[in-house]
């Protein structure tokens, strides 16, 4: 049986909804990133961890694909895993939809590289972290939308 990958949900907040009461486009930037912190402090314990092993990671690239629109007080459900793994880079990608009817309203790729956290020259995914990447934290929800009732694996 596979499980679910990681998921994250939240509340939208009112001052996140542009003129046509929907969320502004460009807030599903702050969303990827915070759902993909979420994902890596599930995974490492936070970023810190990697600063510690010597390394950092850069955004090189964001790509956004609206499906549908989420509005103020949706919940959203988050879900991270990764996409694709090379060398010095690594590309994580969030599925958003509708906690409620699953509906879809984006998908999200991030493209980060490593660095060396003195010289910030890119240096190759270290061994441990990438074998995280990998394997995810499936199963795992966050919850910060204040849902009481748990989710099931079919929902994630």
């Amino acid at each position: 049986m596979s499980h679910p990958p990681f998921t994250f949900l939240f509340r939208v907040r009112y001052p996140e909804c542009d003129a046509q009461q929907v969320v502004f486009n460009a807030r599903y930037g702050d969303y990827t990133d915070l759902s993909i912190k979420e994902f890596k402090r599930a995974l490492i314990g936070g970023y810190q961890t990697l600063v510690d092993i010597g390394v950092e990671i850069q955004v090189v690239r964001l790509l956004t694909e609206w499906q549908g629109p989420a509005r103020y007080d949706d919940v959203i459900c988050a879900r991270v895993q990764a996409e694709h793994l090379g060398n010095t880079s690594y590309t994580l990608k969030v599925t958003f939809t509708h906690y409620e009817t699953d509906k879809a309203i984006a998908i999200s790729q991030a493209t980060y590289v490593t660095v060396d956290a003195k010289t910030f020259k890119k240096t190759p995914i270290p061994e441990a972290f990438r074998a995280k990447l990998q394997a995810g934290v499936p199963g795992v929800v966050i919850n910060q939308a204040g849902v009481i009732s748990g989710i099931t694996s079919t929902e994630a």
